[in-house]
């Protein structure tokens, strides 16, 4: 196994304007980026860290430098799994483990994963909890939007009105909504009365990461995907019959390799597959559009909440999102 040089830094992207979720309001990325080198390829990661199980930037540096000596030695994509937790940090190394090994054999990554060659993909574009009249007025921002998310704070009856105001806005659109664990079960037959009433097509994450259970005999005509409660690999099985559709994030589960895992054994159960993000540059983005390819939901739109984005970019034109090779997995000419 060839040796290799890793280098490990931190870079800070701040948001357009607040972004507020239920419960947390956020202003800025702090990423950590990860670049390989094996003295003549190179390959790049970049890791935003799970908010909610407290992987922040510190956290993903410390899981890194614990794994250092191993990575330098030279690892593969499958020891890596072993090597370090699940979490951004593993991510930044996966994906730059993918990156250099494409251009260590001259095949682009959706080549090394089994894909066929990437298609450009319908992506939603996400509104922050706000007042309804201000969520109707970003919905009508994206005018090109072929599909569009609310966050929801848990607040049912604004709740409602945010989700009947941008439905107004937006009659043509695919809308999804997503709760980040923001309701009860006692709350949900309202919420899902008004969720079909303006024809919402998801439901995100309605209830807190270990409340699973309460959703076994809860029957719901809106589809319900889960987000905080399928972090790696192990959770997926545990999802069907509570679930119908999992949100697979490379920063929840440690990389590319893994989340390829997840999305294979969640089709093979019958789930739904959706990608997601935890904010990030393009450069986050890009792997993700590798993943994308195997699902049924896209949501990849996490750079457009950047003041800047690195360059080259991901484009979104006409609703879609497309990611050339120049941004993350370009082999060497």
């Amino acid at each position: 196994m060839t040796r290799l040089s890793l280098d490990v830094n931190v870079e800070l992207f701040p948001y357009v304007k607040p972004f507020r979720i239920s419960g947390h309001v956020f202003t800025d990325s702090s990423v950590v980026v990860v670049t390989l080198s094996d003295g003549q390829n190179v390959g790049r990661g970049e890791g935003s860290g799970v908010y909610y199980t407290g992987d922040d930037v510190p956290h993903m540096q410390a899981a890194i430098e614990a794994a250092r000596s191993r990575i330098e030695a030279g690892i593969s994509r499958e020891e890596l799994l072993d090597a370090m937790p699940a979490g951004g940090g593993r991510n930044a190394v996966d994906c730059a483990l993918w990156e250099l090994e494409a251009r260590q054999t001259g095949r682009p990554v959706w080549e090394l994963a089994g894909l066929p060659e990437p298609r450009r993909l319908v992506t939603t574009f996400t509104m922050g909890a706000d007042d309804p009249e201000v969520m109707a007025a970003d919905a009508r921002s994206y005018p090109h939007a072929r599909a569009l998310k609310l966050k929801l704070t848990g607040d049912l009856d604004v709740d409602i009105e945010r989700v009947r105001a941008v439905r107004a806005a937006r009659p043509e659109c695919w809308i999804g909504v997503d709760a980040n664990q923001g309701f009860s079960i006692g709350e949900l037959d309202r919420l899902v009365a008004a969720l079909v009433e303006s024809d919402i097509k998801l439901l995100e994450q309605p209830l807190a990461r270990g409340r699973e259970g309460d959703l076994d005999d809860f029957e719901s005509p809106v589809p319900l995907a889960a987000d905080e409660s399928v972090l790696t690999l192990a959770d997926v099985p545990g999802l069907k019959g509570r679930f119908d559709t999992v949100n697979i994030k490379l920063d929840k589960c440690g990389g590319l390799t893994e989340g390829l895992a997840m999305a294979r054994k969640a089709k093979e159960l019958g789930l739904n597959v959706m990608v997601g993000n935890m904010m990030g540059s393009s450069l986050a983005m890009a792997p993700s559009f590798i993943l994308g390819q195997l699902c049924d939901v896209v949501d990849l739109d996490g750079p457009i909440f950047l003041a800047k984005d690195r360059a080259p970019a991901i484009d979104y034109s006409d609703g879609y999102a497309w990611c050339d090779e120049s941004i993350w997995g370009r082999v060497q000419s």
